[in-house]
């Protein structure tokens, strides 16, 4: 399957009836292990990524992403969206270049987020982060296949869960022109619908985060369209492997190889 054969059949997943789980994949591996697993598409975790490299969610840079994306998208024959946090710059010139790269990586959609890292004043304001959405809408339009553009409301994240402010931004980032809507933290069912009923893209819902037990069933109920996982993969594979090594170092005992995959199983995955 090429390039644009991914995107439509991403683009078809979001225009069908329902949700769908769009599974975060950090390496060439767990890509592998989630397409065996039969999901549709994978996105990649800008997290899960940091954390496989030894280092915290802030510090890879644009390059080291995008190569990690582009492992990804060549590990599997599924379409692939990445985190491409806050598009690793604040001005359009910058975002739309990243946009640009992210296609030439292979990848046939990502989200930007509106976060400035100042803690003083984390969200962008409105009308900047505005223009940065429809700068990286203007490069993915411009690729050759259908680039889909996630748009993502920070306040949740970075301490200001105010509904009626995620919601003003995502309908300003729906008339800049993205493809998709994402307010990661919104995790109570009512608010959920009320955002999915405020904006007329499809929304991504991210479960993992805030401890939200929400079936996949629920959330289409709600009117989401995409169901992603953001680290939380990553972290059950990590918290795995600290258990482990917790019960190594404290007890002695090795009751964690019980619920290891078996060789044979990952042996058989990874030779095909």
């Amino acid at each position: 399957m090429n390039q644009a054969e991914k995107a439509l059949k991403f683009q078809q997943l979001h225009e069908r009836p329902g949700a769908f789980v769009l599974a975060n994949a950090w390496d060439t591996g767990s890509a592998r292990l989630l397409a065996h697993s039969g999901f549709e598409a994978i996105a990649t975790t800008s997290a899960g990524f940091a954390f496989s490299t030894g280092v915290g969610d802030r510090v890879p840079d644009r390059d080291s992403v995008l190569a990690n994306a582009a492992e990804i998208v060549r590990a599997t024959s599924l379409p692939v969206s990445a985190d491409l946090k806050n598009a690793f710059g604040t001005t359009p010139r910058a975002v739309a270049e990243t946009i640009t790269l992210a296609g030439a990586a292979g990848l046939v959609g990502g989200s930007i987020e509106d976060v400035s890292y100042d803690p003083n004043a984390p969200l962008l304001p409105l009308e900047h982060a505005q223009d940065l959405v429809r700068a990286a809408v203007d490069a993915a339009n411009a690729q050759p296949f259908p680039f889909l553009l996630t748009a993502r409301a920070e306040n949740y994240l970075v301490g200001r869960p105010d509904l009626a402010d995620v919601i003003r931004r995502l309908q300003a980032y729906q008339e800049a022109g993205a493809h998709v809507l994402y307010a990661p933290g919104v995790a109570l069912e009512q608010d959920i619908r009320t955002l999915v009923q405020s904006v007329d893209r499809p929304v991504n819902v991210v479960i993992g985060q805030s401890g939200a037990a929400l079936t996949v069933a629920q959330l289409s109920a709600a009117g989401v369209k995409r169901v992603s996982l953001g680290s939380a993969l990553s972290r059950r594979a990590y918290g795995a492997l600290l258990h482990a090594a917790q019960e190594i170092r404290e007890h002695g005992t090795f009751t964690f190889v019980q619920e290891a995959a078996p060789f044979a199983v990952l042996e058989a995955i990874f030779t095909r």
